[in-house]
């Protein structure tokens, strides 16, 4: 196998199994595969003994949040260029957030599938994962932790503020707001117009706090992204260095030899965790974060979160818990900048873990600085005293559910209430707004079939609607309760992830309309008021859904997929043991 050698180390590359270790070495398959190199246009010294660095890019012309992901492919590529290897770049699926329905986590772990078995299968050494898109950051650090190859992370960034007639917005929290406003009668066709063009004016992802940017931000705090890069905004020329930059550090990592399992450690995602929580981030990233834990063998769950929440405060003032977006969060100096604040409270973070950077974790904030202490505080004067999300478990959810209870009503945190049940979100969607379902501001409003199995992949439901009729009377929260998922830049007393679910025959199922459901977020409750003996009864008559799915994806998804509290990984996937790497002779 042919070596690299640089600042007097040296490293066996992978890809010289595939083309042998000089330019007329290696047998027949070798001459063959460099044959082919030459194909493509390319010069024996342009890759023989370099570093063969994957570019996985999930660019699409569906995928608004990634349009800008092409032409950053080239400055990766310029900076692997720069530091002696050998760029390829590999269309991977792209996950749409805004057009891939029933959602693009019903397809998460197939992206992590392919990203896993294109590092595998190809002569590559090492990877440059570019994504930012609600799942696709997940996904690529799910599919480059199980191949376990060299990997770094390219956040896409988040776009810039939207603004509609003075109001500066934010997409999808703006969205849903301005939409209840409509639907209440209190704007109208024009007004619409204005703010369906001004939500969403440039490349990348949303610029609130939704799952986009928590997750980018967890790709950071776990060591997988280069110090201050998931915050920078998409089109800013800071973007466009931090590409190059990473295309120069994946060689470094390829000859080190830093791979995934040695930075995505155990205080890693508690740090994540911790990062998610201090942010009041995406209530989605509780299932990431455990799912990618699983590739590595580490060992992450619901009550970890809720532990970490009781001792970390949040310390963003970002929508949709705050005031501001990512583009005042970056100039105000960025996740560097929390990272510093975070660290004065005791045990919150672990700074002597190393990451993609090569430098600990430590080090990597350790000269960052806070310009606007109105956007990322000090933990002497936080948003608030514990992390925006909470766990909640009874005999509704057993094995879990959660609530970003910082972005609801605080008078419906303590709450009993009768339900209005609906079996699927067309059933919510056709009767919401009808009278005579008796939906009162005092109504929990139950949502079920629309989990991992239910859904399928477990859309983004999880806000239910309010009455139009009470929305013009001034409701706007009410308790909702769902086995769905809810945007990160969602808001309201959304109870979210009930698991087991309902498809699966958790509690949920067997909740009636006119039962009475208590929610004490202090007390981390979340119950049926209906006796054991009911329930038994009602559990008896229950029948499984018939399966959605007889043939393809959806049917493996259905035989394989996890609950919530699981992470919703496939079971084959998130299980430990060999998947050997081909043999390219």
């Amino acid at each position: 196998m042919s070596t690299d050698t640089e600042n007097g180390n040296t490293v066996e590359l992978r890809s010289a199994a595939w083309f042998g270790s000089g330019a007329t070495g290696g047998g027949l398959r070798a001459f063959s595969h460099r044959s082919r190199v030459r194909q493509l246009g390319y010069l024996p010294e342009e890759h023989l003994g370099k570093p063969v660095i994957a570019i996985l890019n999930t660019w699409s012309d569906i995928n608004p949040c990634h349009m800008h992901l092409r032409e950053r492919a080239q400055e990766v590529k310029r900076g692997v260029w720069e530091a002696g290897g050998f760029p390829l770049e590999f269309p991977v699926s792209t996950l749409s957030e805004t057009f891939q329905k029933p959602t693009p986590m019903l397809y998460r772990n197939l992206l992590a599938m392919e990203a896993e078995e294109l590092l595998r299968s190809y002569p590559v050494d090492g990877a440059v994962l570019m994504g930012g898109c609600d799942k696709t950051t997940p996904a690529l650090l799910m599919g480059a932790a199980s191949a376990n190859l060299p990997a770094l992370f390219v956040p896409a960034g988040p776009m810039l503020r939207g603004h509609y007639r003075g109001r500066t917005l934010g997409s999808g929290t703006d969205l849903f707001g301005y939409y209840d406003e409509y639907r209440a009668g209190r704007i109208g066709d024009c007004e619409m117009s204005e703010v369906e063009g001004g939500l969403a004016r440039s490349p990348g992802h949303c610029m609130t706090m939704g799952t986009a940017s928590t997750m980018t931000a967890a790709a950071e705090a776990l060591g997988m992204a280069l110090p201050g890069s998931s915050s920078i905004p998409a089109v800013d020329s800071a973007h466009h260095r931090m590409a190059a930059a990473a295309g120069m550090r994946a060689v470094g990592i390829v000859r080190e030899q830093l791979t995934p399992s040695k930075v995505m450690t155990r205080e890693a995602f508690e740090d994540a965790a911790a990062t998610v929580l201090a942010l009041s981030g995406s209530t989605n990233a509780l299932i990431h974060l455990i799912a990618m834990a699983g590739r590595v063998g580490v060992e992450l769950s619901l009550d970890d979160f809720d532990a970490i929440g009781e001792r970390v405060p949040v310390l963003a003032d970002v929508r949709p818990v705050g005031r501001f977006l990512m583009e005042d969060f970056y100039y105000a100096g960025g996740l560097r900048a929390l990272f510093l604040q975070l660290a004065e409270v005791h045990g919150a973070l672990h700074p002597d873990r190393p990451t993609v950077s090569g430098k600990s974790f430590g080090a990597s904030y350790s000269e960052a600085a806070t310009y606007d202490d109105t956007v990322i505080r000090s933990p002497q004067d936080p948003v608030a005293e514990h992390g925006g999300v909470a766990v909640l478990r009874g005999n509704l959810a057993p094995d879990g559910a959660v609530i970003k209870h910082l972005a609801a009503d605080p008078r419906l945190l303590v709450h009993t209430g009768p339900a209005v049940v609906f079996d699927s979100y067309p059933e919510l969607q056709a009767g919401i707004d009808d009278p005579s379902f008796g939906i009162t501001e005092d109504t929990v409003l139950v949502l079920r079939g629309a989990g991992p199995l239910g859904g399928p992949g477990m859309p983004e439901y999880g806000m239910l609607p309010i009455p139009a009729y009470l929305l013009k009377k001034g409701v706007k929260d009410l308790v909702r309760i769902s086995d769905a998922r809810m945007s990160g830049t969602s808001y309201g007393t959304c109870v979210l992830h009930v698991a087991p679910e309902s498809h699966a025959g958790g509690p949920l199922a067997l909740v009636r309309t006119g039962d009475l459901i208590t929610l004490d977020v202090p007390k981390r409750i979340l119950r049926l008021e209906v006796d054991d003996a009911e329930l038994e009864r009602r559990r008896a008559q229950w029948q499984p859904p018939e399966p959605r799915f007889e043939r393809g994806y959806g049917s493996l998804y259905a035989e394989h997929i996890t609950q919530a509290d699981q992470g919703c990984d496939f079971d084959f996937l998130a299980r430990p043991g060999a998947n050997p790497a081909p043999d390219p002779r």
